[in-house]
C-alpha cells in the first residue's frame, strides 16, 4: 500500500515543530496572526459565531478564551468559535493555488490547542506555519474544486498534532480521519451550473466545522482510531504534479491579505472600478461591464442578495455599493448595506463576461477589467489585480489600515487604539500582549482606554 504523500506530511509536522520560525517565515505568520485577529473583531457580533458561542459548551467546558467575549471553553468548543468569528465576514486570508482561507482554520487551531497545552509563543507560532503547509499543499493538489472546509481539516489536524507531540505514525491516521470525516460541502462546491444556486447561509464554505473535525481527529488517532491512510495517493483525486517539497518555500510567505468584506473573485473588479472612480466622475453610470474569470462566474452573483453572505459573493452588487458608498463602504459588513434600492437597481446593469485571455491566468491571478459606460461616455479600467497578493503584500500600515476601518465600523475607538498597539508589538515580533486582548470581552475594551 503506497502512503507516500501522507506519511512525508506526518513527518514533515515531527520535524518542524522543534524548529523556530525565523526572517520572512516568522514575519509572515506574525502578519497572519494579527490579520485574523483583526477578521474575528469584524466577526464577532455577527449571526452565525453568536449562534456557535451559544451552543460550544457542547465541546465541553475548558479554560481557553473564546476571543473578545470573556468566556473560556474547552479548546475543541473555543476553537470552533473563534475560527466561526474569524470567517464571518470574509475577511480573512487566503491562497491562490488553494483556492481558499487557511488562516480562519489555522490560527483559532493553534492558539486554543496552544494555550490548552501551555505551549510557548515560539511551539505556537511553529505551528501555524506548519498548518498553512499542510493544508494548502492538499488544497493546491486537488484535482476538484472544493471549499475551504473540504480541506481545512488536514490543516487544523496538523497544527493540532504539531502542539501535541503526537508521533509520525498516529498523524498519519489523524490527517486520513480529517481527510475523510470533513465538511463534504458537495452542494455549496457544486460547479455551475446550478440548480437551485446554494441558498447563503452561515454555513458558508463550512470552515469552522472542518477545525472541529481536524482536532477531534487527532484526538481520536491518539486514542486508537485508524484511518485510511494511504487517501492521499487517488489519482482521481489528488495530483502533486511533481515531488512534494514541503516546506522548502514555505506556503504562509505566499497568501494573500483582504481589504474588502467579500469573495476574492470580486476583489479584483472592485479595485478596477474604485481605480476608475478615482480618477472620473461616475455619477452617470448606466451600464458596468465585467471582463473576468470562469471563477469569477461560479459564485452566485445575485443583484438582490438577501443577507450578507449572498452579498459577499455578488459580484455586481459589491460593485454597485462601492459607487454608492465608496470603499470602506466594504470593509466591514452590517445589515443597512442590505435592499437598498439604488444599489439594486445599478447592481442589475451589471454585465459578467468570461474574458479567455484573463482566466488563461486563473488561479494563479484573479484579474478583471471594467467598463463604466452612460452620459456618453466609456471609460475602461486596465487589467486589474486585488491588493494584497503576494506578490505585492499588504503592509503593517495597510493592515493597520484595514483594523481602523473595521473598528471604525463596529463605532469601537478603544478597540482600534488596542490592535493598532498590537500591530505595532508584532511588528517588532513581541506577542505577550495577544493572549490579554483576545480574552477581553468587546465591551470591556470599549470601556477601558
Amino acid at each position: 500500500m503506497d502512503r507516500r504523500m501522507l506519511t512525508s506530511l506526518a513527518a514533515y509536522v515531527v520535524q518542524a515543530r522543534d524548529i523556530p520560525l525565523a526572517g520572512q517565515t516568522r514575519e509572515a505568520a506574525l502578519r497572519c496572526l494579527f490579520d485574523l485577529i483583526v477578521a474575528a473583531a469584524a466577526g464577532h457580533a455577527d449571526r452565525g459565531p453568536q449562534a456557535v458561542r451559544r451552543v460550544a459548551d457542547l465541546m465541553g467546558q475548558g479554560p481557553v478564551p473564546v476571543w473578545f467575549s470573556g468566556r473560556t471553553a474547552s479548546a475543541l468548543g473555543a476553537a470552533w468559535a473563534n475560527s466561526a468569528a474569524a470567517s464571518a465576514q470574509d475577511l480573512d486570508d487566503g491562497h491562490r493555488l488553494a483556492r481558499g482561507h487557511p488562516g480562519a482554520v489555522v490560527i483559532p487551531a493553534a492558539l486554543a490547542v496552544g494555550q490548552a497545552r501551555q505551549a510557548s509563543w515560539e511551539r505556537i507560532l511553529s505551528a501555524i506555519a506548519i498548518g498553512y503547509e499542510v493544508g494548502i499543499t492538499i488544497a493546491a493538489a486537488r484535482r476538484s474544486y472544493g471549499n475551504t472546509g473540504t480541506w481545512g481539516a488536514y490543516a487544523a489536524a496538523a497544527t493540532a498534532g504539531a502542539l501535541s507531540g503526537t508521533s509520525a505514525a498516529v498523524l498519519e491516521h489523524a490527517l486520513a480521519i480529517a481527510g475523510e470525516t470533513a465538511p463534504n460541502q458537495l452542494f455549496a462546491s457544486a460547479p455551475p451550473p446550478r440548480d437551485p444556486d446554494p441558498e447563503g447561509s452561515d454555513v458558508k464554505e463550512g470552515i469552522p466545522w472542518s477545525v472541529v473535525t481536524g482536532i477531534a481527529a487527532l484526538h481520536l488517532a491518539e486514542a486508537g482510531h485508524s484511518g485510511p491512510r494511504n487517501i492521499l495517493d487517488s489519482a482521481r483525486h489528488y495530483d502533486l504534479q511533481g515531488p512534494l517539497r514541503i516546506g522548502e518555500d514555505p506556503q504562509i510567505c505566499r497568501v494573500y491579505h483582504k481589504l474588502y468584506a467579500c469573495c476574492r473573485h470580486v476583489h479584483a473588479p472592485l479595485e478596477a472600478l474604485l481605480g476608475l472612480r478615482a480618477a472620473h466622475d461616475l455619477t452617470g453610470a448606466e451600464a458596468i461591464t465585467v471582463e473576468t474569470t470562469s471563477g469569477a462566474l461560479r459564485i452566485s452573483n445575485l443583484t438582490r442578495p438577501a443577507n450578507l453572505t449572498d452579498l459577499q459573493y455578488s459580484i455586481p452588487y459589491c460593485l454597485a455599493l462601492a459607487l454608492r458608498r465608496g470603499e470602506r463602504g466594504l470593509m466591514h459588513l452590517r445589515q443597512d448595506v442590505l435592499h437598498d434600492p439604488a444599489v439594486e437597481a445599478l447592481a442589475q446593469r451589471v454585465s459578467l463576461v468570461l474574458s479567455a485571455d484573463l482566466d488563461a491566468r486563473f488561479p494563479q491571478e484573479t484579474l478583471a477589467r471594467v467598463t463604466v459606460s452612460g452620459s456618453g461616455r466609456r471609460l475602461v479600467s486596465p487589467v486589474t489585480s486585488p491588493r494584497g497578493e503576494a506578490s505585492d503584500p499588504l503592509s503593517w500600515e495597510d493592515l493597520q489600515g484595514k483594523a481602523r476601518a473595521v473598528t471604525d465600523s463596529l463605532g469601537a475607538p478603544l478597540l482600534g487604539r488596542a490592535l493598532q498597539d498590537l500591530a505595532a508589538d508584532l511588528a517588532a515580533d513581541r506577542v505577550a500582549g495577544v493572549d490579554g486582548l483576545l480574552a477581553r470581552p468587546l465591551d470591556q475594551i470599549a470601556a477601558q482606554p
